[in-house]
């Protein structure tokens, strides 16, 4: 069956796979799952109470809601009558919801629970935006009993409105959270997020039809919800994490074959299994570092001797078949995206038989661009995988990325002066990432073209790999570098509390608190240690002079990070002005 709107993945799957599990999630300790058929027969009722609520064609829609059925069953219930979906991120501020309400000029809203409500009521207030929540929440319309407005709807006419949906049409505005500024909202149409599904059908490994996928990033995110619609193409069941904090324990309990995510989950995933293995003693302790240091070393595509092939077996019986236990037993592919990933960390997890795949894209291409290839062959570590088919990327004279393709985005909707300033009359975007290519299609992203800075001596300092390689300590959890117009580089360091714990175990040095551990001459000795250990790898002019150890981790909520988690340099800056100016002084 050929797919022209995204509505089309779930008669295609009913009629290719017809999975008795389509969806499923948690609801009081017990997996709540729905079939295809029964995703189909809610779907199209919530068609309907739209219809009868008098929302129409090009409407706009929000989500506002956790990973959950409920967001699938919202976002393909819009598209099939025609309406725009305008996904949110639950994290944003109040005023973030108005401005993008306002901006959008969104008709009704669905929230996911009362925290989500309370901030969207607020955003909401002097509008008549209809909202509407999954969770039961006093004083808010409950989606079950909305739904029953559908009940008397006609299925035929349903079936016109569908057909009167095309290909080219508008599906989705989402508004990029940015690392500057107001957010800009992207317009994508079903053909634009149609081609990527195509594209990377052939980057999963996991057989169609069978397997299961564990979703925990942000639906409202384009790099999941492609994701998903993937899934329900290739007939995987998707099940939703209950929440960040549950992760580990979903992954035991599903035992997904695979799930996407980004660097910073999985550099937690690592420093919490470095962390066990520094608990251990003895012989345990020594094999454990054994095994981890042949990993460390692993070439994929390389064979490095019978002697180290026949270590490395030994490690994965004894040593990495504990990590495959802890992600579920059954993982055949991880995808990482979303921002730039240690090399050593896809490494040690390939060498554990755990396939880390990078991919790259943006909001603005649907997202994918290129994508790893799922094999030891074709893996290229350090890369973000081969670009995908009909997909075109020219690296310009500055060492800019540009795409062209039916994945790249109409452009910004109502500001006609931002689209022009990235995509060219000609159809070619401008992603404002540097990077190479390489082997005839292998991409590789050396940094952000608007985070590279020029010290005071006219010196260009690309921050990203160098922050990926301090990263690699286990006392640096997050770390900014900075120096623009100033003299030499430095850095602001959140330290990893769990590997400071662990060091001072090692060195028989009593924890007391951490703010009292910071302050310590011994710990800031580490610091220094580690920043000088790492400068190796960097020129004169690049390597980090002086550095300040912040005491408080960087987060969404408190606004350093991009729900993405990537660094929000612009605000890291103005918070930290005083500790920055310090290192000059």
């Amino acid at each position: 069956m050929h797919i022209s709107r995204l509505f089309d993945l779930i008669p295609h799957q009913i009629a290719t796979y017809d999975k008795k599990v389509a969806l499923a999630r948690k609801v009081d300790g017990q997996w709540k799952t729905y079939s295809s058929r029964e995703v189909k027969s809610i779907v199209d009722n919530l068609s309907l109470a739209l219809l009868a609520s008098g929302l129409d064609k090009d409407d706009k829609i929000a989500i506002i809601s956790n990973n959950r059925p409920e967001w699938n069953f919202a976002d393909l219930a819009m598209q099939q009558i025609g309406a725009i979906s305008v996904p949110m991120y639950p994290t944003i501020s109040a005023d973030d919801y108005q401005y993008i309400f306002n901006h959008a000029e969104v008709k009704m809203v669905f929230v996911g629970d009362a925290e989500i409500y309370a901030k969207a009521k607020e955003a909401a207030k002097g509008t008549s935006i209809r909202l509407i929540s999954f969770d039961r929440i006093d004083g808010c319309e409950y989606w079950e009993d909305f739904l029953k407005a559908g009940d008397n709807g006609n299925l035929a006419d349903l079936e016109l409105r569908k057909n009167g949906v095309k290909t080219g049409d508008l599906v989705t505005i989402i508004y990029t959270s940015g690392t500057t500024g107001r957010p800009k909202g992207v317009m994508l149409t079903h053909g634009n997020i149609i081609h990527n599904l195509y594209a990377v059908e052939d980057r999963i490994v996991v057989p169609t039809g069978e397997g299961k996928a564990l979703s925990f990033l942000p639906l409202c995110h384009i790099y999941e919800r492609t994701g998903s619609y993937c899934f329900i193409y290739m007939g995987i069941s998707i099940y939703y994490a209950e929440s960040m904090e549950t992760i580990g324990e979903n992954l035991k309990e599903v035992q997904p074959h695979i799930f996407d995510t980004v660097p910073r989950l999985l550099e937690k995933v690592y420093d919490k299994i470095v962390s066990k293995g520094y608990e251990l003693t003895g012989v345990k302790k020594s094999l454990f570092f054994w095994a981890l240091n042949l990993g460390l070393k692993y070439e994929p595509n390389k064979d490095q001797s019978a002697w180290y092939n026949f270590q490395l077996k030994l490690a994965n019986k004894i040593i990495f078949s504990k990590w495959r236990e802890a992600l579920g037993g059954n993982v055949m592919q991880i995808n990482s995206g979303a921002s730039a990933l240690q090399p050593r960390l896809a490494r040690v997890f390939w060498s554990a038989g755990i396939p880390v795949c990078e991919g790259y894209g943006l909001t603005e291409t649907s997202p994918v661009i290129s994508a790893s290839v799922c094999n030891h062959k074709d893996i290229r570590i350090g890369m973000v995988g081969k670009i995908v088919k009909d997909v075109e990327v020219k690296i310009a004279p500055d060492g800019e990325i540009l795409a062209k393709g039916p994945n790249i985005m109409q452009g910004y909707y109502k500001q006609p002066d931002l689209t022009a300033e990235v995509l060219e009359p000609d159809g070619w975007f401008h992603t404002g990432d540097i990077g190479e290519l390489h082997e005839g299609g292998y991409l590789k992203i050396t940094d952000r073209k608007k985070e590279i800075f020029k010290t005071s001596g006219g010196k260009y300092i690309a921050p990203q790999p160098m922050e990926n390689k301090f990263k690699e300590s286990p006392v640096i959890e997050q770390i900014i570098v900075v120096g623009e117009n100033k003299n030499f580089p430095a850095a602001l360091i959140v330290p990893s509390i769990q590997g400071l714990k662990d060091w001072c175990k090692h060195k028989d040095i009593p924890y007391t608190t951490d703010a009292e551990m910071l302050k310590k001459p011994e710990i800031l000795d580490k610091f220094q240690k580690e920043i000088d250990e790492k400068n190796k790898y960097f020129g004169k002019w690049e390597q980090v002079k002086k550095f300040v150890v912040l005491p408080q981790q960087w987060t969404i909520e408190t606004g350093e990070l991009t729900p993405t988690m990537k660094l929000k340099r612009k605000i890291i800056h103005q918070k930290f002005a005083k500790e920055i100016e310090s290192m000059y002084q």
